[in-house]
């Protein structure tokens, strides 16, 4: 196995790691919309944290010498349902292959965000 860490993006906010890769897949944690530079929820709607968060995924996917494209499924949480629409948009925007997905209504998320997502991907 391998760790995987970059200060691209979110340092983990508890006992875990950006992402680990085992064989030719890696599996990402799942990334909410912090700004790396700050540590900070970025502001705005679901619309601006969903763009924050590719950006993170962007990072983590990168540090591990894969892609978006190579993405074989996401597990997508919403704090509300009534975003899907919007999630989706900015979504289809970079996993552009359309691996399988998995995406619900949760309760609560971490730091009040409106998204989480996660990823394995091949490497």
């Amino acid at each position: 196995m391998k760790y995987i860490a970059t200060e691209k993006a979110p340092a983990a906010i508890g006992p875990y790691s950006q992402a680990v890769i085992t064989g030719n897949l890696l599996f990402t944690s799942g990334q909410i919309a912090l700004d790396p530079a700050t540590g900070n929820v970025v502001e705005g709607g679901v619309s601006e944290q969903t763009e924050q968060i590719m950006k993170n995924l962007a990072a983590v996917l990168e540090a591990a010498g894969t892609s978006f494209d190579r993405a074989v499924k996401t597990t997508c949480f919403l704090a509300d349902i009534a975003d899907f629409a919007t999630f989706n948009e900015i979504y289809g925007k970079y996993f552009t292959s359309k691996p399988a997905r998995s995406c619900v209504a949760v309760r609560d998320l971490p730091k009040g965000v409106l998204a989480e997502v996660e990823v394995i991907a091949e490497v």
